[in-house]
């Protein structure tokens, strides 16, 4: 999958994208991210790209030019490609977001800066725009690194585990059960017997039931949202039941 950014700060990327996980999807050609410094297609000698917004207020403006003319110098005319917006204004990004995104070849990210951009980039250019959360950031180059990583863990062969996506928190709509290892006793805690029961389909239960009940006490309003069996209803409302007793 490839990944286009466009982006004021094109430094910020390198230190994420050379570690771990996504080093060895770029190394093993899974994923390709690019990144596009905007500043590069402005024609004055000061690189402006940010003026100061019509009507008067504070802050400045993200200028159209330079924007429009690198997604077209990238992309070209007619690509199809999604171009999203990281901004706060966007729909909530999750997991179905990034699952929706991950069937996609190419998608490109555009990072805002300042007080924001220009209005016609939003109603002209972008196809999508997305926010990570209800909290005001500098700029648009951390959500993008999110949506990167997020996504590409998604793709085919990214993680050694080929199950690990499936079972990280959010990834079935439910937060993602406890984990141990060695040592089967640390200062006294011991580790659920039934993870050393090599019973796997009690272990593949007890699971679910710890998300379940991670979910009930953390984050009860995913619950609305997620895939329940008829055994994980019994099993919600016995806690129901339990906690009001």
């Amino acid at each position: 999958m490839q990944f286009e950014v466009f982006t004021l700060l094109p430094e910020v990327f390198p230190p994420y994208l050379e570690t771990s996980i996504l080093k060895r999807a770029r190394e093993r050609g899974l994923i390709d991210v690019r990144i596009h410094n905007i500043r590069d297609y402005t024609h004055d000698k000061h690189h402006t790209t940010d003026d100061m917004p019509y009507g008067g207020g504070g802050g400045m403006v993200m200028k159209p030019e330079p924007v429009f003319e690198a997604v077209a110098s990238i992309l070209g005319p007619g690509s199809g490609v999604p171009v999203i917006l990281l901004t706060p204004q966007g729909r909530v990004f999750d997991q179905r977001v990034a699952e929706e995104l991950s069937h996609y070849e190419k998608i490109a990210l555009i990072c805002g800066r300042y007080e924001g951009v220009d209005e016609r980039i939003r109603e002209h250019l972008v196809t999508d725009e997305i926010s990570i959360g209800d909290y005001v950031l500098t700029g648009g180059e951390l959500p993008a690194l999110i949506v990167i990583d997020a996504v590409s863990r998604l793709l085919p062969d990214v993680l050694g585990d080929p199950t690990g996506a499936q079972d990280d928190s959010h990834a079935s709509g439910l937060l993602e059960y406890p984990h141990y290892t060695r040592p089967p006793e640390f200062q006294g805690w011991k580790v659920p017997d039934i993870l050393l029961s090599g019973d796997h389909a009690k272990i593949d239960r007890w699971r679910r039931e710890q998300s379940l009940l991670r979910t009930y006490r953390k984050r009860p309003d995913l619950l609305e949202k997620a895939e329940l069996t008829k055994e994980d209803l019994r099993f919600l409302e016995k806690l129901k039941n339990d906690s009001s007793s």
